[in-house]
């Protein structure tokens, strides 16, 4: 078994390499759910677009639900807490998704193209609507969320939907948009020909520049945002206790992991090289190239995220002290490392049978493929 601090620092890194799952593998699901509307100009088009992420997108969705399972498990003071204080927003995101199942399913039930339509904008919202929102909510982390504890650890929270949605975090959440629209269109840019795959290839370059752009901005105005440092406290090796410790408030903490860990520059440096290579990619038209870069931008830009709010994990704006963070927000040392094994066997499983589903369905979807198979594909 790992010592408590180890498997604290472990599970931090193991919910990290959910999230960026997430953004990869379900994100070109949202992300041609985005773009939908607009690279497919006929029925025929749509139809191509949808039936590239169709066979695979429910199982994409595992990543969610299981990211969900690990952070309740290894993290239940911030799974209470967020779910407490994002509460609305978790529903908005709950209800744009009902539209990707019920999309999927009853789009083509019907050929009036009032219904198909209908449904293809139904996509769309629930392709561009959770990105956005998480985005929103990584923007609040990193601004500080109004809640505190009392003396038994309850959680208040303090604020309201409409104050989620400032400057700060709209600019996350169209970061976050940005790049899960761009790893939809160089996936469309692997998957399909023709037009659609010279529409995606367009958007695939846009977004790219979008990112490095609305990134850039995102990272000069962190560094004008007053982070949190741990005072005193939160020791690696304690129990569980959000307010056994002392928190400050410091003009560009946020950037303070960089200098202690100069390592963790890379992360930031990834997501603009990935932007910058799946331009480079999309513009000479290596779509598999270009979708790895893509994949490379979830990566950097998730991970730099991470790596500014270390060790926290939730910021409390109203009372820091009750600031959630790796150290004192976690499960038992037992629970942890039960978890951890079941997270090491389990997690190849689903890898394995992911990496065969695409081998099986590989190659590109067309759109003689799809009118010649017009009753039993989507």
């Amino acid at each position: 078994m790992f010592d408590y601090p180890t498997i604290k620092f472990i599970w931090w890194l193991l919910v990290g390499v959910l999230l960026i799952g997430f953004a990869i593998m379900d994100g070109h699901d949202m992300g041609v759910g985005t773009l939908l509307p607009f690279v497919g100009r006929t029925d025929t088009e749509r139809r191509v677009a949808i039936n590239t992420i169709a066979p695979h997108w429910d199982g994409n969705q595992v990543w969610f639900i299981t990211g969900g399972g690990a952070i309740f498990a290894a993290w239940p003071f911030v799974y209470a807490t967020a779910f407490s204080g994002f509460y609305w927003a978790m529903l908005a995101v709950l209800w744009a998704l009902f539209f990707r199942p019920v999309g999927f399913d009853y789009r083509s039930k019907l050929e009036n193209p009032r219904w198909r339509a209908f449904w293809d904008w139904g996509l769309f919202v629930g392709g561009f609507v959770p990105p956005l929102i998480f985005g929103v909510a990584f923007g609040n982390l990193l601004l500080g969320v109004p809640f505190h504890f009392d003396d038994t650890l309850r959680p208040f929270y303090e604020g309201s939907f409409f104050a989620l949605l400032n400057p700060f975090a709209l600019l996350c959440g169209l970061v976050s948009s940005a790049m899960i629209t761009l790893q939809g269109a160089t996936f469309l840019m692997l998957r399909t020909d023709g037009e659609v795959a010279e529409r995606s290839r367009k958007a695939a370059i846009a977004c790219a520049v979008a990112v490095i752009a609305l990134f850039a901005l995102a990272g000069l105005w962190v560094s004008h945002l007053q982070g949190y440092v741990i005072l005193s406290g939160a020791e690696p090796g304690a129990a569980s206790n959000p307010l056994a410790k002392t928190v400050g408030r410091e003009a560009g903490a946020w950037l303070g992991n960089y200098h202690r860990y100069p390592l963790t520059m890379a992360l930031p440096l990834l997501g603009f090289a990935g932007a910058s290579l799946a331009a480079a990619f999309a513009a000479s038209r290596k779509s598999g190239a270009a979708f790895i870069a893509s994949s490379l931008v979830q990566t950097g830009v998730i991970g730099t995220a991470g790596a500014s709010l270390f060790p926290f994990l939730m910021p409390s704006s109203s009372d820091p002290r009750s600031s959630l963070t790796a150290w004192d927000a976690t499960s038992s040392h037992l629970t942890l490392n039960i978890m951890f094994w079941a997270a090491l066997i389990f997690t190849p499983i689903v890898l394995s049978y992911t990496s065969w589903c695409y081998r099986v369905m590989r190659g590109k979807v067309t759109g003689a493929h799809v009118e010649r198979n017009s009753k039993s594909l989507y």
